[in-house]
């Protein structure tokens, strides 16, 4: 008897480990982030990633964006080159873009992270862009190809 309480004392954690492991078939969706989504067909596309845009205005009529490009390759990639579309986070498929601009990141190596700052003339005004959460960008990688 106390043979059988100490097999089950030591099998029930065990039990109980495996069937918290165990998986419903549900897969969580990934939460939605403001990092941005190459479009297109450059095959290196899919290891470049933009992050923390913040746009701040220089003067009027220009504003200035700040954001990080970043290599997820083991390769260096060398010059970057691309089109980037700042959208808000509730823009319907076909709006046009708050911002566009064409952006060059020189010698993007493997693994690493580069920040770059643009000046783009607008007719708008800082004000009139929604805050840094609620932008969303998109790109065209040019170069490489």
């Amino acid at each position: 008897m106390i043979r059988v309480m100490k097999i089950w004392w030591i099998a029930f954690p065990v039990l109980v480990a495996m069937a918290g492991c165990s998986s419903t078939g549900k897969q969580a969706k990934p939460a939605a982030t403001a990092a941005a989504h190459a479009e297109g067909k450059n095959p290196y596309a899919k290891y470049i990633e933009v992050v923390g845009i913040r746009v701040l205005e220089k003067s009027a009529g220009h504003l200035e964006v700040r954001f990080a490009v970043v290599n997820h390759s083991e390769a260096d990639l060398g010059d970057v080159k691309m089109n980037v579309n700042l959208r808000t986070t509730a823009a319907n498929p076909g709006e046009p873009p708050l911002v566009s601009f064409e952006a060059k990141i020189p010698s993007l190596g493997a693994s690493e992270l580069k920040t770059v700052t643009i000046d783009v003339p607008t007719k708008l005004r800082v004000y009139e862009l929604p805050d840094w959460q609620f932008v969303k960008p998109d790109f065209q990688l040019i170069e490489p190809r």
